[in-house]
């Protein structure tokens, strides 16, 4: 009777455990609500689960970008802008050879005391290691709208090796240069 509790217990916490997921909708972010895949999209690709997707970090040092006017550098009072990056997500699909990733990144840009609000570009960087092999690596420049507060990054089309280990990770932060790579 102990074990059949046990079994019943452990199976319950495994369910639990699975239904775990990112979703871009917690990120305020809407897609077809019908949730119908077309045709295209089931040619294509199958839909991965999302534990065998690999997971999104933002690494200590590169979620906060701040620009300060020309010729001050640390000085609270010159800020023009700051951007954070705070949540994320993905969603993968799995086609013949590789492993399609789209990434979805959260984030915030508050107007410093010399800013005067607008539209601004920033650099981020999207790359995905397998130990310390480099999968993918790929800057984009983000136009971010300072007077709105808040934005959704999204970077589609991260293809990644079909067999890639589990050690797999996506990295997304600020890259500030110098842009010697793709």
């Amino acid at each position: 009777m102990t074990i059949r509790r046990f079994l019943g217990l452990s199976l319950l916490a495994a369910a639990a455990g699975c239904s775990q997921t990112d979703k871009p909708a917690d990120l305020g972010v809407t897609s077809d609500p019908s949730g119908v895949q077309t045709t295209a999209q089931q040619q294509t690709g199958t839909a991965v689960v999302q534990g065998s997707c690999p997971q999104v970090y933002l690494r200590d040092g590169t979620a906060v970008l701040r620009r300060y006017a020309k010729g001050a550098k640390d000085d609270p009072q010159k800020l023009l802008y700051q951007v954070t990056l705070a949540d994320s997500t993905r969603q993968c699909v799995l086609n013949q050879s590789q492993l399609v990733m789209t990434v979805m990144v959260q984030g915030r840009v508050v107007t410093g005391p010399a800013g005067s609000g607008g539209s601004v570009n920033v650099p981020i960087r999207v790359a995905a290691t397998d130990g310390k092999t480099t999968l993918y690596s790929e800057l984009v420049q983000q136009a971010v709208d300072t007077d709105a507060g808040q934005f959704v990054f999204t970077k589609g089309d991260v293809a990644l090796p079909g067999g890639s280990g589990g050690f797999t990770k996506v990295y997304v932060g600020f890259d500030e240069g110098p842009y010697n790579t793709k």
